[in-house]
């Protein structure tokens, strides 16, 4: 994409979405400030809950052997996601929406060699593999 391109449209974005959420005051009125603000509101709890989360996800990942990269690709874009939906605007509430519905990424190559194991294989094995089962009666 070349530069002047680029520079147009990050320089259109701001104006389309002022002239947008102008258009839907006109129509709607007070409803589109309710909206602005009940987004920002799930906007935050997204980012919040994502925080606590992403530590819970990356350790599940890497006990299950998987990459960490998938793991914190998928937070970062939940994330971003947040973020859109806190900035007030349509659009960038609609690309917050595009992120939240598009699924995880597909397995790495470093990954399909993890998943091709039986899930057993993957666990790790116990500290003391040299049990013998066995009665015993106590003499004194």
């Amino acid at each position: 994409m070349p530069l002047p391109l680029l520079l147009l449209i990050l320089l259109a974005f701001p104006v389309v979405e002022i002239w947008l959420l102008i258009e839907l005051a006109g129509r709607y009125g007070v409803w589109v400030l309710v909206y602005l603000v009940v987004v920002a509101i799930l906007g935050w709890r997204l980012i919040q809950d994502e925080k606590l989360m992403m530590l819970g996800r990356m350790t599940q990942t890497l006990s299950q052997g998987g990459a960490p990269a998938r793991a914190l690709f998928s937070g970062a874009k939940n994330m971003l996601a947040g973020i859109l939906l806190i900035i007030p605007g349509v659009v960038t509430d609609a690309i917050a929406v595009i992120l939240l519905l598009q699924p995880s990424a597909k397995p790495d190559v470093f990954d399909e060699t993890v998943q091709a194991e039986p899930r057993q294989s993957r666990r790790p094995q116990a500290a003391n593999d040299d049990v013998i089962e066995g009665e015993y009666t106590r003499e004194d």
